[in-house]
């Protein structure tokens, strides 16, 4: 699984998750922090459809953490001011770096986390159709 899938799954899903699948990982290893979560500013990047060209919409507030695990380092990046977010995800992302067994079995817990996303998703898609107006059927 990507990187990119990962921290989606895990930043969307179900907060707890990112929180277990890092702790497993500072039971049995030593992890290094290199640098404390701390907050930030980013420029969000849009693509404007007509010229297809990039620009930048703004600034966005993030957490920003690092961590160290067998001389591999971590990074974690979270929209808002989410101090122990960004800090799983940096060891969660160190543990995928350092290639430690324990990240072989997570793979089903992610995957089971996006299906739930997924199902969310289409329920909220669902609701949003519900109230959607058909303008073609309205006798003018």
């Amino acid at each position: 699984m990507k990187r990119r899938r990962r921290t989606e799954i895990l930043i969307q899903g179900d907060v707890h998750l990112a929180q277990r699948l890092a702790e497993s990982i500072v039971d049995t290893y030593e992890c290094r922090e290199i640098m404390a979560p701390q907050y930030g500013m980013t420029m969000i990047k849009m693509r404007e459809t007509a010229k297809n060209s990039l620009f930048y919409i703004g600034e966005v507030l993030i957490t920003e953490a690092k961590v160290e695990i067998n001389n591999r380092i971590g990074i974690g990046i979270v929209i808002g001011m989410k101090d122990e977010l960004a800090q799983h995800l940096a060891i969660i992302d160190a543990a995928y770096k350092a290639d430690l067994p324990e990240t072989n079995t997570w793979k089903t817990y992610l995957i089971e986390a996006e299906n739930q996303i997924t199902k969310e998703r289409a329920k909220k898609q669902a609701e949003l159709f519900e109230t959607k107006v058909n303008f073609e059927t309205m006798e003018v």
